[in-house]
């Protein structure tokens, strides 16, 4: 998987998560959700999911891949501190509320993928050889 496969795949998901948060949220009873009782958002969370998948897909398809490797690094960076952080430090950042165990998992797991594409992905090639002249060997 190389940075554009997981900007726009990540964009994705995280553009739906948002969407799909925001059913748990506004559903019949406060704090149901539709990802199951283990696994709620607020709307903090869900706005920042939205917000950052958005900015994701066009990551993903508008930026040029020499941008998009070092992006996907310091989102992986990123990724794994906001998880340290709610397993270390507290289940509150921002604003959201990082809901422990698996907020802390969704968090590492998106921020080893990113540094895995970024860091995998997209290598650069080494600079073609001059052609030769005609009639040369």
């Amino acid at each position: 998987m190389n940075p554009k496969q997981f900007f726009q795949i990540g964009g994705i998901v995280l553009v739906l998560v948002g969407l799909l948060g925001f059913i748990g949220v506004l559903g019949p009873t406060e704090g149901q959700s539709v990802f199951g009782p283990l696994w709620w958002f607020d709307n903090a969370e869900n706005w920042a999911h939205l917000v950052v998948g958005i900015v994701a897909l066009i990551v993903g398809f508008a930026l040029a891949a020499n941008l998009q490797k070092p992006l996907a690094i310091v989102v992986g960076v990123v990724g794994i501190l906001v998880g340290l952080w709610s397993l270390l430090v507290s289940t509150k950042l921002l604003g959201a509320n990082l809901e422990n165990p698996m907020d802390t998992i969704l968090h590492l797991v998106v921020g080893a993928w990113a540094l895995w594409a970024g860091l995998r992905g997209a290598k650069a090639m080494p600079p073609a050889a001059p052609p030769k002249p005609m009639g040369t060997m």
